[in-house]
């Protein structure tokens, strides 16, 4: 690995870890009562990030290896257009997978452009790309470094298909994401598959990384008008570095503010701010049904360990409920709120995600997606310790 970026990976590291790269004037606190008997969340949601939640989407889980099935299955219907962009892409068997698959389309004239990022698919040489490129296929690396700011790098996992299909999630283009999420060599993850008013922001969400990669405009058909096939009112909101807060942060606050009777929130590194952890703090109190449900022993990142424990001890404290997979890394990063609000995304709970790197997430206002990653907990939580229980006893689900 070159000098500097092995450099940059520490960096990262040390910034997930223990808050470098801050926003240098301090964390952001949203009002807490912002929806305390007072408007509704879809209000409140565009208020917050400028997004609407719009009805005619449906949106289906699509969890761990699966996703790869939903994503080569879109590809293969391909008429205009592939886009992709996501953090983390290595070669193996799921890459030679996709890889194959782009290029069959592209070689009858679909629209391929694919986007990694610099750092995050640091591992993937252009003789492995090359099989893409010589089909035609448009492809960058997003934001070389050395760069302005080598810690806001690009962390979303979009893929979208003629502007009508997208998925989204915590999945990356590698083989650890290609099983069942129980083994210690397959990590577990959540994902959603999109069809309806909602793909157009995702597709905004590509545009606007493409643009700033090559200079270049998506074509003007790449926004058809929407489909609408379901009934789901739904969003997908886009969060980059801001500054003072990001659209990530908010929505994550928001959230958490909305809950009346429960949050359950899963996320692979649970580093949140202190606005985040004091709303969690003050739900529990309130009698909210406050869940954590994080990465154990087998994360991917053990110095995040000490920190994370440190942060649901406090939660516990506080009346919550907090638990660590056990059998992989738990990758996943999703919000449950109540009985209809569900996100499912690419952001982390540490300081990368909440104030640098270019995330995404699906946002749903559904009682019947909701019931699905209820029972998506239940299955994880068999699998899980929980915190502050004596040694053999078992967490309460």
């Amino acid at each position: 690995m070159p000098r500097h970026a092995a450099a940059l990976s520490l960096a990262l590291l040390c910034s997930a870890c223990f808050g470098i790269g801050r926003k240098p004037i301090g964390e952001v606190y949203l009002a807490p009562e912002a929806l305390d008997g007072g408007p509704d969340f879809a209000n409140a949601l565009y208020q917050t990030t400028a997004v609407r939640l719009e009805s005619g989407n449906s949106v289906e889980f699509i969890n761990n290896g699966k996703v790869f099935d939903a994503i080569l299955a879109e590809i293969g219907k391909a008429r205009r257009s592939i886009h992709v962009v996501t953090f983390l892409w290595s070669d193996g068997e799921v890459s030679k997978r996709v890889m194959a698959a782009i290029a069959a389309r592209a070689r009858t004239g679909v629209q391929c452009r694919i986007l990694v990022d610099a750092v995050g698919s640091l591992s993937l040489t252009d003789d492995q790309t090359a099989p893409l490129v010589e089909a035609g296929c448009d492809m960058h690396r997003f934001r070389p470094v050395p760069g302005q700011d080598d810690l806001a790098r690009n962390h979303r996992k979009i893929v979208i298909v003629d502007g009508r299909v997208g998925i989204t999630g915590g999945f990356g283009f590698d083989d650890r994401w290609r099983g069942d999420g129980l083994s210690e060599e397959s990590w577990r993850d959540s994902n959603v598959r999109v069809r309806g008013p909602a793909v157009l922001e995702m597709q905004q969400a590509f545009a606007e990384n493409w643009q700033e990669a090559t200079q270049k405009l998506l074509p003007a058909d790449a926004f058809p008008d929407p489909e609408r096939p379901g009934k789901v009112r739904a969003a997908f909101v886009s969060s980059t570095e801001h500054g003072v807060v990001t659209h990530n942060d908010r929505l994550i606050q928001l959230f958490i503010a909305a809950a009346r009777q429960r949050i359950w929130l899963a996320n692979a590194y649970f580093l949140p701010s202190e606005p985040i952890l004091q709303l969690l703090e003050r739900k529990a109190r309130q009698g909210v049904d406050v869940r954590i449900l994080a990465a154990g022993e087998k994360t991917d990142t053990a110095p995040y360990l000490g920190p994370q424990r440190e942060r649901m001890d406090r939660l516990v404290a506080a009346g919550a409920k907090a638990f660590e997979y056990e059998p992989t890394m738990m990758h996943s990063k999703t919000m449950l709120v109540d009985q209809s609000l569900v996100a499912v995304g690419s952001a982390n709970l540490d300081p990368l995600s909440l104030n640098k790197m270019d995330e995404g997430a699906l946002v749903a206002d559904d009682a019947s997606l909701a019931k699905q990653l209820e029972r998506q907990w239940t299955q994880d939580l068999a699998h899980a310790k929980e915190r502050g229980k004596p040694e053999g006893q078992v967490a309460e689900h």
